[in-house]
């Protein structure tokens, strides 16, 4: 089987490599200008991640089925908008092969030279933890070949330049700046990519690491680690109770890696940790 993924992921990965010429200008700008009506008035999209990903996503669905189509497999979508993953591709020969590949969408930092803002990958919430759950995933988890992310890297333009309460007619649609440029996509594995912290607030999420060469290297913390690691990492972050090492005596909620490797009595320079540390720009 780890044939048929490495399969899947080289395939994959070449298909990113296509993407940024399709959904951009000539000048690298993104081709989406904004939503039009019927009397042919252009309004700005919203530089909000979440509407931009969601364009995207629609956008890049017919380069999907042409994927899908190539290689033999069936795209089934996540029937609710929460559940996990974005694009389940399923084996036409043999349907138990499926692979749930997420859209992750994320702008560089502009105050930090090589870095971007990160992004989610996923919960390790019910599903996560148990694998044969059917709780906001569209098949068990443990069901999948592998877990994928597929990425979007990209600049924001400067608020400056952008005015969404600017209405043009579709004849001046050259006036109209991108609100995003200088795409890039890339696919990985979601654990060699993954951080030891979550990636959103209060709720469940896995982080990413956000040093960007690193990223599109799949050079992760877990990578001298393994996925096995990461699994069981996750599966206890903020649940296992560990010895808190300010408090003598006292134990505390998992939330490092380093504190789960202690815990099992293995070596924490095994952790990887290649990223530099963020330098503003000058």
């Amino acid at each position: 089987m780890s044939k048929t993924k490495e399969k899947f992921l080289k395939q994959l990965k070449e298909f990113a490599k296509s993407l940024t010429d399709y959904v951009s200008t000539n000048s690298g700008e993104w081709s989406i200008k904004g939503f039009i009506d019927i009397e042919k008035n252009v309004y700005t999209i919203s530089s909000d991640s979440k509407i931009i990903s969601k364009i995207l996503e629609i956008q890049l669905f017919p380069k999907f089925k042409e994927f899908a189509s190539e290689y033999g497999y069936e795209i089934v979508l996540a029937e609710k908008q929460n559940w996990y993953p974005d694009l389940s591709f399923v084996n036409k020969t043999n349907p138990k092969i499926k692979f749930a590949v997420d859209i992750k969408t994320t702008y560089r930092l502009k105050d930090y030279t090589g870095f971007c803002n990160g992004f989610t990958l996923g919960s390790h919430g019910e599903y996560f933890r148990n694998r044969t759950s059917t709780k906001n995933i569209q098949f068990p988890y443990s069901e999948y070949t592998a877990h994928l992310s597929l990425g979007v890297l990209y600049t924001r333009a400067l608020s400056t330049d952008i005015d969404e309460t600017e209405i043009l007619k579709l004849s001046q649609l050259d006036k109209v700046t991108s609100v995003i440029k200088d795409l890039v996509f890339f696919a990985e594995e979601k654990w060699k990519i993954s951080n030891d912290k979550g990636g959103s607030g209060n709720t469940a999420n896995i982080g990413s690491i956000n040093f960007i060469e690193d990223i599109l290297n799949g050079n992760g913390i877990f990578v001298n680690l393994g996925e096995e690691v990461f699994d069981e990492y996750w599966i206890n972050q903020n649940v296992l109770q560990v010895p808190d090492t300010k408090k003598k005596g006292s134990f505390k909620k998992l939330t490092k890696l380093s504190e789960f490797l202690d815990f099992k009595g293995m070596d924490n320079s095994l952790i990887n940790s290649p990223k530099p540390k963020r330098k503003n720009k000058k």
